[in-house]
């Protein structure tokens, strides 16, 4: 069973069908759960690992102002590695560079630059460093700080006197691209030390963009002024996000991994591998693998995004969380839960702002969503294997939901104008109900209206799918919808539905990692770092 904080537990059992939107989270502890994980097929079989590493002599010098703490070394089944610990505050533009026998330590918070505020500054002052933190600054110009990590480097988090977690700051950006044989891995202490199983989760914080898009539910001024802000954590140096900029450029992470992370900062306030924090189409996102997150595989407020390539795997709460008053754009998804573990496949609201503008506009096209189907039910907190709500309007094209003994979606009516959904070449393998409809929905049936109102959609689909995730005979068989770049040109144009097309396609393999849920075909397992 999921561990749950008291005082949510009370809050969500109150609002048992109207949920408890972005909010709900699953609290990640500090140890392991055991959890029996079904057989995949094919079993994993991970190439073993021998200690081959040796610690590399010292730290690179990685700039004039930021330097690196060598803390020594640390050991596990690969062998020993050289422990670089990055500043908590990384104040100018810096690189990370690959050494063998090297890994970057994240003790704590680490913040890229300082928040610039909801504009950027409009002076012309170079920002100087006069303190370790930016939560006595009053900035007269963006910070602009890149981190920059090169292929290959393995990040880990630490957590000391406060969870380790990289906040990349509205000003500043994060440029982090591996390739296709040299990810970038971002992961725990425990990984590193070899102690780590596919249960594992919950062991430090995880990654936070911040940016200037536009978001809803406001910690701060409203969005009828047009000056709403929300927060990621209630301390005294808050991380801020929002802003008027729907093309606000955070950076780029392509061919990355983040393991084992999640972590509750606060009521309500909870990280996951990844946190985009109105973020705007000016930032790249591609190829990325979430892993055994005790939250959500990822979390996405407000603002642009687009966003191929995304796995989640093992996520505790949601596979993908997508709030306040996102305009979202996601292609090549997929999205594989333990059986037995996790809530939703996906969460989608407005939390609650459900008269706030902008509504949350969203397409997922080629997804695939599996929920396996050895145990009767998935946890229950959203119902469903999809719940969507909350001043939402969501277009689904080219999906697969395998979800044997849960029902497919719920949809909850709230606000003035409720969720909507439309549906195009997708296919629903669930339960006999398959459709849940609370709250103003109650007596209404708006999830099988639009699938009976779109084209090419099965709701009774008999799901053929190898290897847990890719398309098999009948998968094969469904028309794609040939009008999706009329949604965004951002889209491919492609004649098949799902994630993964066939056995010939193989987008996922070599930068990712494989565990009992999904075996990627990568022979690198979650558990196990490369040495090279």
């Amino acid at each position: 069973m999921k561990k749950i904080s008291g005082l949510l537990l009370v809050g969500c059992s109150a609002l048992a069908l109207a949920g408890c939107g972005a909010d709900d989270i699953s609290s990640p502890g500090a140890g392991s759960i055991t959890i029996n994980n079904p057989t995949p097929t094919p079993t994993p079989t991970p190439t073993p690992t021998s200690t081959t590493v040796t610690a590399a002599s010292d730290c690179p010098a990685i700039g004039a102002t930021t330097q690196l703490s060598n803390d020594g070394t640390i050991s596990g089944p690969e062998g020993t590695w050289r422990v670089c610990t990055l500043p908590a505050l990384i104040d100018a533009n810096t690189t990370l560079p690959k050494v063998d026998g090297l890994l970057y330590r994240l003790h704590g918070r680490v913040d890229v630059g300082c928040d610039g505020g909801f504009t950027a500054p409009t002076s012309t002052a170079t920002f100087t460093t006069t303190t370790a933190s930016c939560s006595s600054k009053v900035l007269s110009a963006d910070t602009n700080v890149t981190l920059s990590i090169d292929p290959g480097v393995i990040l880990y988090g630490e957590n000391g006197s406060e969870p380790a977690w990289l906040a990349v700051n509205r000003g500043n950006k994060i440029d982090a691209e591996g390739t296709a044989t040299k990810p970038i891995i971002f992961t725990s202490a425990d990984n590193v030390r070899g102690s780590n199983d596919d249960s594992s989760q919950g062991q430090w914080g995880g990654v936070v963009l911040l940016g200037r898009g536009i978001v809803t539910d406001c910690n701060y001024g409203s969005t009828a002024a047009g000056t709403c802000e929300r927060d990621t954590e209630g301390s005294v140096n808050k991380a801020v996000f929002g802003g008027q900029d729907n093309a606000y450029n955070a950076g780029s992470m392509k061919y990355v991994q983040i393991r084992y992370s999640g972590y509750v900062l606060s009521n309500g306030k909870e990280l996951q591998s990844l946190t985009a924090e109105g973020i705007g189409s000016g930032t790249t996102l591609d190829y990325f693998q979430s892993v055994n997150s005790s939250d959500d595989g990822a979390e996405f407020f407000g603002g642009k995004v687009q966003f191929k390539h995304y796995i989640a795997v093992n996520a505790d709460d949601d596979s993908i969380d997508l709030d306040t008053g996102l305009q979202g754009f996601f292609q090549y998804v997929l999205l594989l839960q333990r059986d037995g573990g996790g809530d939703a496949l996906m969460e989608i609201d407005s939390n609650g702002a459900e008269t706030d503008t902008p509504r949350q506009v969203t397409t997922l096209a080629n997804f695939t969503g599996v929920q396996p189907s050895v145990s009767s039910n998935n946890e229950s907190n959203d119902q469903a294997s999809v719940m969507i709500r909350g001043n939402s309007d969501i277009t689904w094209i080219n999906g697969i939901i395998n979800t044997p003994n849960n029902e497919c979606v719920r949809m909850n009516g709230s606000g003035t104008v409720p969720a909507t959904l439309t549906v195009h070449s997708t296919v629903l393998t669930c339960n006999s109900t398959k459709f849940l409809n609370t709250g103003t929905y109650a007596s209404a049936t708006p999830a099988a209206d639009a699938f009976a109102a779109g084209t090419n959609n099965n709701t009774s689909f008999t799901s053929t799918l190898t290897s847990t995730f890719v398309n098999g005979t009948n998968e094969s068989g469904v028309t794609a919808y040939a009008s999706i770049q009329t949604i965004s040109s951002y889209f491919d144009a492609v004649s098949y539905i799902g994630a993964v097309s066939g056995s010939s396609d193989t987008w996922y393999t070599g930068w990712t990692c494989d565990n009992a849920t999904a075996d990627f075909g990568s022979g690198e397992s979650c558990t196990a770092l490369p040495t090279t």
